[in-house]
């Protein structure tokens, strides 16, 4: 009898794969005019660096751009792939003005942004970036009022460099904030709570504060796609494994305690996502297993041509090749010599960029693998971003 129950679970389980593929085929692809991003340095392409200049030196984006262009990453990030495969170009920082075009969508986000309000900002030592989620949701309410003025006639901006009014409903929206929430809960100045902290008094506010601004940019902004990244891995990044060297490892090498942390986090998040799509019947929500897609790099990283994933490639010292005090691009003293703080030889191989960071090949596996809808809720591919299944 209980052969039969798994099997009849098993056939129940393959109908539903076969039944979400099929929707998801009969789907016409979506044509989003721009698109208009929320987060953290997983999506910052520049925000920090205009901001505050020296924000990011060389070797950052050394392997795509060959300069620096605000990206905490020797390349793309995953968002610059989003926007390619769509054929729209990189999104413009919305703080970076200095010859931006946003006709085709701006990015709100800035390195070290947090969805709470941050204990200690920027410039101080060990501060977050004082454009937290609230912050990047007033940015995106100026620019569409500007469009709005532009409409009437009334503005002085160049219409050309702004989006038009009906960009905003058809546009795709993206989010990938979290992680610095985390990370100033538990080892962040006036931070260092318990795990147990951290679940039970941090991410509830995470929570609040996400829902809260996700439904402010759905009421003003009549978009109707959205597509939410969860957060990644925390515990295989050096940036913790060097804080907690006694931590529990899992079979990856990974942190498993602060890993778990960032799991609690993602299933909070899901709830909320699950809430909202009830409570905005018109929104297209789709929840993005990010934690999965990475964390596989770490878990087999020769299965995608990978090597060493919890060494950092640009770094210094120690068994993570990460130095807490002089980070990737900074100078540190050896011997009485200053010396940069260098890339690796072949970051083309590498995971992780910097210790907190993925390298850009590392950023192109995850996207070929979430765009295909198969870390995805509901299974729909990127492409299909636009419809409510």
């Amino acid at each position: 009898m209980e052969n039969f129950v798994k099997l009849g679970l098993s056939i129940c389980f393959s109908w539903m794969l076969l039944s979400s593929s099929s929707v998801s085929m009969a789907l016409d692809d979506c044509h989003f005019p721009a698109i208009f991003n929320f987060g953290d340095s997983n999506s910052d392409t520049g925000g920090l660096a205009a901001a505050f200049p020296h924000a990011v030196s060389p070797p950052y984006g050394e392997t795509f751009f060959h300069d620096t262009v605000g990206r905490y990453s020797d390349g793309r990030v995953i968002l610059d792939f989003i926007a390619n495969s769509f054929d729209l170009p990189f999104l413009g920082a919305y703080l970076d003005s200095l010859g931006n075009n946003f006709k085709h969508g701006a990015n709100f986000a800035t390195s070290a942004s947090t969805i709470r309000l941050p204990k200690i900002v920027l410039p101080d030592n060990g501060g977050y970036s004082p454009f937290f989620l609230d912050f990047q949701t007033g940015h995106f309410q100026i620019l569409k009022a500007t469009s709005e003025t532009q409409k009437h006639g009334v503005g002085t901006v160049n219409s050309d460099s702004i989006p038009d009014m009906n960009s905003y409903s058809k546009a795709l929206y993206t989010f990938d904030i979290g992680q610095n929430d985390l990370s100033q809960g538990l080892w962040g100045l006036n931070g260092n709570l318990t795990i147990d902290e951290v679940k039970n008094t941090t991410i509830p506010d995470m929570i609040d504060g996400f829902v809260y601004n996700f439904k402010n940019i759905y009421y003003s902004s009549g978009g109707k796609a959205f597509w939410i990244h969860n957060t990644g891995p925390i515990g295989c990044l050096p940036y913790c494994l060097i804080r907690f060297p006694s931590a529990e490892k899992d079979k990856a090498g990974c942190a498993k305690d602060y890993n778990e942390v960032a799991q609690y986090y993602n299933s909070k998040l899901k709830e909320a996502v699950v809430q909202l799509r009830n409570d905005l019947p018109l929104a297209a929500i789709t929840y993005v297993d990010v934690y999965s897609a990475k964390y596989a790099l770490f878990a087999e990283p020769e299965k995608y041509g990978l090597e060493k994933p919890l060494i950092a490639c640009c770094g210094y010292g120690g068994d993570y090749n990460y130095n807490m005090d002089r980070g990737c691009g900074g100078m540190i003293d050896v011997n009485g010599s200053q010396i940069l703080v260098g890339s690796c030889q072949k970051p083309w191989l590498r995971v992780n960029w910097d210790g907190i960071h993925y390298t850009e090949a590392a950023n192109k596996v995850v996207f070929d693998k979430i765009s295909s809808g198969a870390y995805s809720d509901p299974p729909i591919p990127l492409k299909h971003a636009c419809h409510r299944v």
